[in-house]
């Protein structure tokens, strides 16, 4: 038996599942349960850049109301875009996969022998 190709890994994972995993914690999760692993590690560098950038902006004082809002936004902002990336990347292998299939089947013979 062979290994399953990416294209049939993300095709065979759930589409819905994969962007509640990345909207739920913010975090990539889905990337994790599609066994995306570049999109995983760059949704982590930003996530943790966005808060580095924070901490350091901010400096020794209190963060204000506007400025926890803009925090959260980033990384809502972050979530948002991995949830439309995992879903398109789902679309597009399931459909890439389909074309394969249709391409393989055999054709039906008309006439008295099948």
């Amino acid at each position: 038996m062979s290994n399953p190709s990416r294209d049939e890994i993300i095709a065979s994972s759930k589409g819905w599942v994969a962007s509640f995993l990345n909207f739920l914690p913010g975090l990539g999760s889905g990337y994790l349960y599609q066994r995306r692993w570049k999109p995983y590690f760059l949704t982590i560098a930003a996530a943790t850049s966005w808060f580095a950038l924070g901490f350091f902006l901010q400096g020794n004082s209190e963060p204000s109301r506007g400025e926890q809002i803009i925090g959260i936004s980033g990384l809502f902002f972050i979530s948002i875009v991995t949830v439309i990336e995992a879903n398109l990347a789902f679309k597009q292998a399931s459909k890439k996969i389909k074309t394969e299939k249709e391409k393989i089947k055999p054709s039906k013979k008309k006439g008295w022998f099948k």
